[in-house]
């Protein structure tokens, strides 16, 4: 086994071996370090750089999902890249963004814009989203060949 987490990518059979748990406990610590990369985005160019809630969300996302997948199909998954496994996350994250930026942006409206309301509001959407790519990931995208 090599000391390089990223170092090579095992075969596919090899790729059984993780199982649920591991998946999981590796997606979501994944999760925290794109959430890190998405939230700290999100709060410099909506509040040191003055751009609306969506544009500032709608570019954190991108930073966070991108980090999320590269990330993920490396480790967590285990899988090579393909085409049709790209395709894929770029439909996914197509409908993960909407609905983070849209529920975002209702819970803002909704709560209002302090500190506390905009954190909750990333939380939810944040939390919707990642249900979404787990489920999705773990039984569509990283079982294509």
């Amino acid at each position: 086994m090599s000391t390089q987490p990223f170092a090579s990518i095992p075969p596919d059979e090899a790729r059984a071996d993780l199982d649920l748990k591991t998946q999981i406990i590796r997606f979501t610590v994944t999760g925290g370090l794109s959430a890190v990369v998405d939230f700290g985005l999100y709060l410099l160019l909506r509040n040191v750089l003055g751009l609306p809630t969506s544009g500032a969300k709608a570019i954190s996302f991108v930073a966070g999902t991108t980090t999320a997948y590269l990330i993920n199909r490396r480790w967590t998954f285990q899988a090579p890249p393909s085409r049709a496994r790209f395709i894929a996350v770029v439909a996914l994250y197509a409908t993960t963004f909407a609905v983070q930026v849209g529920i975002n942006q209702l819970m803002v409206n909704v709560l209002g814009d302090k500190a506390w309301q905009l954190t909750l509001a990333f939380v939810v959407a944040q939390g919707t989203a990642t249900v979404i790519n787990f489920v999705v990931q773990r039984l569509v995208i990283f079982k294509l060949r």
